[in-house]
């Protein structure tokens, strides 16, 4: 008796859900993003740098909803293997989605090969998910600070060339 009743059930079930109201399924699309954010950022240097050991300088890209980040690695002392530290520079890549809440910009991805292909973990360097929180300030329309939840340098990153948002299919 339960297989029938569940047997007759089923085509009201894809009915609804096909004609239903106020289900549907989100497009496979990217969202628009932060208008603000579109384009391609460059932090060129670290407040007192060649005073610091270790230090990051950014590269950043903001296409629609999704962020492409090179994260530029600078180190006096050799923590690793030569054919990774590169006597004292290193390059990490990173893609993914962003969100914006308030003056917060949340960041998620996985960290990539230089080709943004996703990265195995037998390779130099961090491998698998990256996320990172940034509170965003502005300088000028070109100028904005990230300053990071994880690190005490800002990131202080300057406008080089500002990209329109087309939404692809994802």
């Amino acid at each position: 008796m339960q297989k029938l009743f569940s047997f007759r059930l089923l085509p009201f079930v894809f009915l609804l859900l096909a004609f239903g109201p106020g289900c549907s399924f989100n497009p496979n699309v990217q969202k628009p993003g932060e208008g603000y954010l579109q384009g391609e950022w460059r932090q060129d240097s670290v407040t007192n740098q060649k005073q610091l050991i270790t230090y990051s300088l950014y590269h950043l890209k903001f296409s629609c909803d999704s962020f492409y980040m090179e994260i530029h690695s600078f180190s006096k002392i050799n923590t690793g293997v030569d054919t990774c530290m590169n006597v004292g520079h290193w390059v990490e890549y990173t893609r993914g989605t962003y969100v914006q809440s308030n003056d917060t910009l949340h960041l998620t991805g996985q960290f990539c090969n230089a080709d943004y292909s996703i990265k195995d973990d037998k390779g130099c360097f961090r491998s698998g998910d990256y996320e990172e929180f940034f509170k965003v300030s502005k300088q000028t329309d070109s100028l904005f600070t990230f300053a990071s939840t994880t690190n005490v340098i800002p990131l202080k990153a300057h406008l080089i060339k500002r990209l329109s948002c087309h939404p692809k299919p994802i």
